[in-house]
């Protein structure tokens, strides 16, 4: 049997101006979507719209994070940033491939590759390139 645990928890990286990474670490249910939703939208809001969410530590995801991410996505859009999933375990994966939400939310394999997508896809006026440490 799976242990059920009420507890999402965000560890966040700059690893440059306007872009954060946020592994998310246990499950993202009912009981802790609103958690991940309220957090990320913080990061989003307070400066880094670019934000790159690593699942590689999310033992399970329902309906209602599933919601949270598409929340968020949209949240990120709002302010001209974006939203990108990496590390997505292979449940997870499942799920959005069979609601089609991985056709509006960007999948990668890995941070790094998440990372340098949101870097080549941002506007040339942001200012300089630096690199990023993932």
């Amino acid at each position: 049997m799976t242990d059920v645990t009420d507890t999402l928890y965000l560890t966040v990286q700059h690893p440059r101006p306007g872009l954060a990474i946020a592994t998310v670490a246990g499950d993202v249910d009912m009981r802790t979507a609103e958690t991940l939703r309220r957090d990320a939208s913080m990061i989003i809001e307070r400066g880094r719209p670019h934000l790159v969410l690593d699942l590689s530590q999310v033992g399970f995801c329902d309906s209602a994070g599933l919601s949270a991410l598409i929340g968020l996505w949209h949240a990120a859009q709002a302010v001209g940033g974006a939203l990108g999933l990496a590390n997505v375990p292979d449940r997870l994966m499942r799920m959005l491939v069979l609601t089609g939400v991985d056709t509006i939310l960007p999948v990668h394999a890995t941070t790094s590759e998440a990372v340098t997508t949101m870097i080549a896809d941002e506007p040339t006026s942001a200012g300089p390139q630096g690199s990023a440490t993932v």
